[in-house]
């Protein structure tokens, strides 16, 4: 027995290397069913989400009943038993995306979508079909199943921001108290200087990008590391210049690859932070 019924207007594509952890997508499309059509009532092991692009129907979950029309988006969980129909006089067009992962249910509940509220409205539709779409004519059936999964799941995360900016309204409030978000913007400053510490980085340029004073950033900063800053930027470097100094990098090449142009004064530096300097240290990792 065909899975698609007569009259059935189907596109759809299948993801044949669906191996992502936190989201897979597995396979995505859109249809437009005759009147009256049926699924259900039934359950699926993965996240079915329905997004309709026009016409009308009824869905049915264990939490919610409703009948949905142009703009609505409707999210079938794993495990949920579920139906749903198209309209006797208009019936719905929809295209729909199946997904899998251990991050889906929480990426779901970010946008304020889950079980007991597996419904929402979205306004420009248009947009929504060309992700559909995106995610859909991904898997191409080519010779590179890997990359194609790895774009539809970029465009579905996409697809699940603009649901998320249509739902902002019904999204609870969340009071953001001061001292976080400082700890939240020192962890970024630690972040840039762990990244950037071969760069000649300006902790001015960092403190007002990330709309601190220095000094403001630097009391901050301090009281969360033990270190400025500039202390925090030098420890990085030398660090990691004492790893590199285990190779056969040569001393200049050691010092520009940790953010110092001038071998000498990365010389002196390494002396300070180390008591010797960088061709002692080499001979002494070179006796042990």
């Amino acid at each position: 027995m065909s899975m698609i019924p007569e009259h059935y207007d189907f596109k759809a594509g299948f993801n044949l290397l669906p191996e992502e952890q936190d989201l897979a997508v597995l396979f995505s499309g859109e249809g437009k069913p005759f009147p009256g059509h049926k699924i259900g009532p039934s359950v699926h092991d993965y996240y079915l989400i329905h997004t309709v692009l026009d016409g009308k129907g009824h869905f049915q979950s264990s939490t919610v009943t409703q009948q949905c029309r142009k703009g609505d988006t409707f999210v079938i969980f794993p495990g949920s038993l579920f139906s749903y129909q198209a309209d006797e006089h208009t019936p719905w067009h929809y295209a729909w995306v199946a997904l899998q992962g251990t991050g889906v249910s929480g990426l779901l509940a970010d946008i304020g979508i889950t079980k007991e509220r597996p419904l929402l409205q979205t306004e420009n539709t248009s947009e929504l079909h060309s992700l559909y779409e995106r995610i859909r004519l991904c898997f191409k059936q080519s010779a590179y199943p890997r990359l194609e999964s790895l774009e539809a799941s970029g465009w579905t995360r996409l697809l699940l921001h603009h649901f998320g900016q249509d739902n902002l309204a019904l999204l609870p409030a969340r009071p953001k108290e001061l001292p976080e978000i400082i700890d939240r913007q020192i962890d970024q400053a630690i972040r840039w200087i762990s990244l950037q510490f071969h760069q000649q980085i300006s902790i001015d340029h960092m403190a007002a990008t990330l709309g601190y004073h220095r000094a403001h950033l630097s009391k901050a900063f301090k009281q969360k590391t033990g270190l400025s800053p500039k202390q925090y930027l030098l420890k990085m470097r030398m660090d990691k210049a004492k790893s590199l100094l285990s190779g056969t990098l040569t001393i200049d090449q050691v010092a520009s690859s940790v953010g110092f142009n001038d071998a000498l004064y990365f010389s002196r530096q390494f002396r300070k932070f180390s008591g010797m300097s960088p061709s002692e240290y080499r001979s002494m990792l070179r006796q042990g």
